[in-house]
């Protein structure tokens, strides 16, 4: 327990009003992260836009409390947490076993899996956030906003003002690019002398990717870029010479990329998310075993928790468990049942029940801690999906298709994904949820109350991520693995997450992987491990090798901006040092994700309506030069614009 402000409001803490309105950010958020992480391959931490919303709207009622605004903030957290469900799903498409996303199962799939994350983090919230002393930079980051706008009336002048930074820092230029006044990205593609190699440069005006930048920090910024050097700079030159790839220095550099650089990051991402596991495990097992032991001392005492210690009862954890393990068991069987594997459909679903509970466990615990070394939005997610899909791609190789049949290989690549996709919704509530219990217990929150609002979070985001995702299939659709016979569309989300780990399963089942070029990207990783330890022992800026991974695996359009995003906040915040002014910051990065994704989603709407591939475009082809330049200064002005307004309007309430 904190103070006695917070004491005395422990009373209103799980409000209907309160779970309302973070059900109706988690709608919000959940759709801006769908969006954005099958544009770029990021999801962004929601804790604290919630926050800074709800101390906005709950101080126009009375009776409002730190608490209640600490539950608002956990609900809508799981916006940013289970919407990772799209690093997998998008993956059924791509290899054709859906043609779009049933509701049922993807919400149950969703659900189920969320729920169960839930139970998983209760025994983790005793090892990893009371019995350890790992930062969490994001949640007592949440705890900060929260003591600061709750309990001053300058604090809720601060909350006020960083609502309209958020609303500020929106829509406009994605608005603009809409209506091709402004090109949407700017690129060059060049031979390297009268060589054949070919490499360039490009970057897509957006501000998301910029906003996404900010929040992911330097040392996160940094090591993308040194992943955009090593594709780019490196690889993608060096292999177009070898090919002597003709054609334009465009098409010969993304064809070299596509099928060789890409694989080179996916053999770095999975070193370094191995290395990053096997460093895990002595910390965790002890973080465990302490608080386990703590627990039977209080026990053997028989003293009373406070009420920071208070989680669901293991009752009721026995039985949300028996209750989440129907769904799950009948989502298993009916996937397996409906194809080829149906006669194997029973023990398939009892088999890998059991691999969701082990392996949801050990990502889960993998994902806490790294959630409370780096933070949530830093967390390997995607790396630790690869681990899930392999496990389960190679369970099915070794024990099932011998006897399953030639014919069962598509269906057996789509168990995959639907396993691996139980597996992630399990896990990354755990990555997410253990920030919030460490904000919790620094305002002397009750952390069984947290674990219901996550629930009810994890209910709203899991109702809005199908429709989301059948709307934007419907407007842009995804490109199909090769080989599948499937169309592609004309402008295709990335979905780049997901189009690695469906490759992942489809090779691993059949159809074979590049693994020259993965066996020299987990050299590469481990190069790369050990200049992020040489670097952290000197006591330098460190540069995360998954961080790098992902820089060598993304397009360059999608990374650059991320790099300048992370250079542009590292800059404001050293000239803006005081921490309202960095609050104000985070706020206005998270406003350019946010608007931008969510007309990302209108305008989805729009195509579908209109049946027009760009609805809002006042000018045809053939203006991509001046649009590119006119484009450019734009974004260049508003960033310069809005990042000053940002700081002058910190002044006024600092």
């Amino acid at each position: 327990m904190s103070d006695g402000i917070e004491r005395a409001g422990i009373g209103r803490e799980l409000t209907a009003r309160g779970l309302l309105l973070g059900a109706l950010i988690t709608v919000v958020f959940t759709s801006a992260n769908v969006y954005l992480g099958l544009k770029v391959g990021l999801t962004f931490a929601t804790s604290i836009p919630a926050a800074v919303i709800s101390m906005a709207l709950l101080r126009l009622v009375r009776g409002a409390t730190i608490h209640e605004n600490n539950i608002v903030q956990t609900v809508a957290s799981a916006a940013g947490c289970i919407a990772s469900i799209i690093f997998v799903l998008p993956g059924l498409v791509m290899v054709g076993w859906w043609r779009g996303f049933p509701f049922w199962q993807s919400f149950l799939l969703c659900a189920a899996g969320g729920m169960m994350g839930v139970v998983l983090s209760v025994p983790l919230r005793r090892a990893l956030v009371t019995g350890s002393d790992l930062p969490y930079p994001e949640g007592v980051a949440a705890a900060e906003v929260l003591r600061v706008g709750t309990q001053t009336r300058e604090g809720a002048a601060e909350a006020g003002a960083g609502l309209r930074v958020i609303l500020i820092g929106s829509m406009g230029f994605a608005i603009l690019a809409a209506t091709r006044l402004a090109a949407a990205e700017a690129a060059s593609w060049f031979r390297l002398g009268a060589s054949q190699a070919a490499t360039g440069v490009s970057a897509s005006l957006s501000f998301a990717l910029l906003g996404a930048g900010h929040l992911v920090g330097l040392s996160v910024g940094l090591a993308m870029g040194l992943g955009l050097v090593i594709a780019f700079g490196i690889a993608t030159p060096l292999l177009s010479w070898l090919a002597a790839s003709p054609g334009t220095a465009e098409a010969a550099a993304l064809a070299v990329f596509g099928s060789q650089v890409r694989f080179l990051g996916a053999g770095v991402i999975g070193a370094a998310a191995i290395w990053t596991m096997g460093q895990l495990a002595r910390p965790l097992w002890r973080g465990m075993a302490g608080a386990i032991a703590a627990s039977k001392a209080r026990r053997a005492e028989g003293a009373v928790l406070p009420i920071e210690e208070q989680d669901i009862g293991v009752g009721w954890l026995a039985l949300i468990v028996a209750a989440v393990a129907l769904p799950i068991l009948a989502l298993l069987w009916h996937f397996a049942e409906a194809g080829p594997l149906a006669p194997f459909a029973l023990p398939l679903a009892a088999g890998f029940y059991v691999y969701v509970l082990l392996m949801g466990g050990f990502v889960a615990a993998i994902c806490g801690y790294m959630a409370g070394l780096i933070g949530s939005s830093n967390s390997p997610v995607s790396g630790l999906a690869i681990l899930g899909v392999l496990g389960s791609a190679l369970l099915l190789a070794v024990a099932v298709r011998p006897i399953a049949g030639a014919g069962a290989g598509p269906h057996l690549v789509a168990f995959a994904l639907f396993v691996t996709g139980l597996v992630l919704a399990c896990a990354v509530i755990a990555n997410d949820n253990l920030q919030d219990l460490k904000t919790g217990q620094l305002i002397g929150a009750t952390p069984w109350k947290q674990q219901v609002a996550l629930m009810i979070g994890v209910i709203a985001g899991s109702a809005v991520i199908p429709p989301v995702l059948d709307l934007l299939n419907a407007a842009y659709g995804f490109a199909p693995l090769p080989g599948t016979g499937l169309p592609t569309p004309s402008d295709p989300l990335p979905a780049p997450q997901a189009t690695l780990i469906a490759g992942l399963a489809r090779g691993i089942l059949g159809d074979g992987l590049n693994w020259r070029m993965i066996a020299i990207g987990a050299v590469v990783g481990l190069l790369l491990v050990a200049l992020d330890a040489l670097m952290g022992r000197r006591g330098w800026l460190r540069l995360p090798p998954l961080a790098v991974g992902i820089g060598i695996y993304l397009p360059m359009s999608v990374t650059l901006p991320v790099v300048i995003g992370a250079l542009i906040g590292w800059r404001y915040d050293r000239r803006r040092p005081d921490p309202v002014s960095q609050r104000m910051g985070v706020l206005l990065a998270s406003g350019f994700i946010v608007g931008e994704s969510l007309f990302g989603v209108l305008l989805a709407g729009l195509i579908v309506a209109t049946g027009s591939g760009s609805p809002l475009a006042l000018i045809g082809e053939g203006y991509e030069g001046p649009a590119m330049v006119a484009g450019t200064l734009v974004v260049a002005a508003l960033l310069a614009g809005l990042y000053r307004w940002t700081a002058r309007t910190a002044q006024k309430v600092a």
